[in-house]
């Protein structure tokens, strides 16, 4: 094997494994991301569920007729 050929090899080993490390580090880092988003869900959701609530509850309101209202003459 000749000296030109041995250092192509070594270059390309070593970007190989350069490469293999940036992988692995981004796919722990989609991990780390996604536990993170579902704690911010976890404690986020109660709160979200009842800004649901209030928003029909107005909605509702919203739509009824005022109480002393009438519609005829």
């Amino acid at each position: 094997m000749t000296t030109t050929a041995l250092v192509w090899l070594v270059v390309g080993l070593l970007s190989l494994v350069a490469v293999l490390a940036v992988l692995i580090s981004l796919i722990r880092h989609v991990f780390v991301l996604g536990r993170a988003a579902g704690r911010f869900q976890d404690e986020v959701g109660p709160l979200t569920r009842e800004i649901g609530e209030l928003a029909d509850a107005a909605s509702d309101r919203s739509r009824r007729p005022p109480g002393g209202a009438r519609s005829g003459p």
